[in-house]
C-alpha cells in the first residue's frame, strides 16, 4: 500500500485575531459512500529506551490498532504525547523512531496520517526532532507544537476541527518518577501566546464538532488526577465556545468522563496500564462514566467516527472487544 499522500495547509504560529476561512485537510478517501471520518486515539505509546524498545502492551495495542482499523476504517491517528519514553528522542536520526514507532505500527491500515503532539518525557529530550521528523517519514504528520486540523465529514455538509496542543508548554513539565504536578510554564510569554492562539481558533470556530487534544488531563481519577492548570486556563474556554471533547493521555489507563456538556477522554494506554484511583474524589460527582486500568486488557485505544450529526467513541483493549461506547452531539450554536 503505498503511502497516503495528503494536503496539509496550516497557520500555525500567529495569535493575532485574523479572520480567514479554514483550509481543510483533503484525505484519501476509502470509497464513494463513505459518509463519516473516523480515527484512532492512542496516547503513552512510547515503548521503552532500551532493548526491545517496546512493551508487550505497546505490541499488543498496536496490533488490535492494526485489526480495528482494518475493521471499522480509521482515516487518521492521533498521538497524544508520551512518544519515546522516557527521554525522548535526541534527533531526527535517532533510532526510536524506527525501533518504537516505524517498526510497530505495521499494518497497512495504519499507513494513514498521524497527527502528533508532544508529552512531558517527550520533552525531556528533542522536541523539534520529533517536529522535524515529518519530514522523514510520510505519515508522521507534527507540523509545530500546537496547531489546528479541519476535517470535512464526507458526504456531507458537517465540519470537524481538532486543536492540537502542547500541554507542557501550556503548564509545565513534570518528572512522573516524582509525582510531580505541572509546576508552571517554563515561558509565561510562550504559554500565554498559545493560548491566545487557542482562544481565537475556539471563537471563530463554526465547526460542527469541535475538539481539544493535549497530554495532560483537565479531569482524570487516576494518579495524575486533574491538572490545576487546565483547569483554571482550558476548562473555561472548552466550556464557553462549546467544545464537543477533550481528548488526553498521560494517566495510563482509559476514562470517559463528562461534565458542563463536554465529553472528557483519557487515552494513555498505549505503552503501560496503571489500575489506581487515587483520585475518584477530585473529579465532578457523577462525571466518571467508565473507567479501566486492568494490566489483563493489554493496554487500548479509542475509535471515533464523526457521522453527519453526532461523534461515537468507542473504547477497545487489546485483547479486541470494545468496553464502552457513548455518543455525544454535534455543536448547537
Amino acid at each position: 500500500m503505498a503511502p497516503q499522500i495528503i494536503s496539509i495547509f496550516i497557520i500555525l504560529t500567529l495569535p493575532a485575531v485574523l479572520c480567514y476561512p479554514p483550509s481543510f485537510i483533503n484525505l484519501e478517501p476509502k470509497g464513494r459512500n463513505q459518509s463519516s471520518l473516523r480515527f484512532l486515539v492512542v496516547g503513552d505509546w512510547g515503548g521503552l529506551p532500551n532493548a526491545p524498545f517496546i512493551t508487550p502492551i505497546e505490541w499488543a495495542t498496536a496490533r488490535e490498532m492494526g485489526r480495528t482499523a482494518h475493521q471499522l476504517g480509521a482515516d487518521f491517528v492521533l498521538a497524544l504525547g508520551d512518544n519515546f519514553y522516557y527521554r525522548g528522542v535526541k534527533s531526527v536520526d535517532d533510532p526510536r523512531f524506527q525501533d518504537t514507532f516505524e517498526k510497530v505500527y505495521t499494518a497497512k491500515s495504519l499507513n494513514v496520517p498521524w497527527f502528533v503532539v508532544a508529552g512531558n518525557h517527550d520533552h525531556a529530550g528533542n522536541v523539534l526532532a520529533q517536529i522535524q521528523y515529518s519530514k522523514v517519514s510520510p505519515r508522521w504528520n507534527f507540523p509545530y507544537y500546537y496547531y489546528e486540523l479541519n476535517f470535512r465529514i464526507p458526504n456531507t455538509d458537517s465540519t470537524l476541527t481538532v486543536l492540537m496542543l502542547d500541554t507542557v508548554l501550556l503548564c509545565g513539565n513534570t518528572d512522573d518518577f516524582k509525582d510531580q504536578k505541572p509546576p508552571g510554564p517554563q515561558s509565561s510569554a510562550q504559554a500565554n501566546r498559545q493560548l491566545v492562539w487557542l482562544q481565537e481558533r475556539m471563537a471563530r470556530s463554526k465547526a460542527d464538532f469541535l475538539l481539544v487534544a493535549g497530554h495532560y488531563p483537565v479531569w482524570s481519577i487516576s494518579e495524575h488526577g486533574p491538572t490545576d492548570c487546565l483547569l483554571k486556563r482550558l476548562r473555561p474556554l472548552l466550556v464557553k465556545y462549546k467544545a464537543t471533547a477533550y481528548l488526553c493521555g498521560h494517566d495510563h489507563n482509559l476514562q470517559y468522563l463528562k461534565e458542563s456538556d463536554i465529553g472528557y477522554v483519557v487515552s494513555g494506554a498505549g505503552n503501560f496500564m496503571d489500575p489506581d484511583v487515587r483520585h475518584r474524589n477530585a473529579v465532578p460527582e457523577n462525571s466518571l462514566k467508565f473507567f479501566t486500568g486492568k494490566a489483563s486488557t493489554l493496554g487500548g485505544f479509542t475509535h471515533m467516527e464523526v457521522t453527519k450529526k453526532k461523534l461515537t467513541i468507542t473504547f477497545i483493549q487489546a485483547k479486541g472487544t470494545s468496553l464502552y461506547r457513548t455518543v455525544l452531539p454535534k455543536r448547537d450554536l
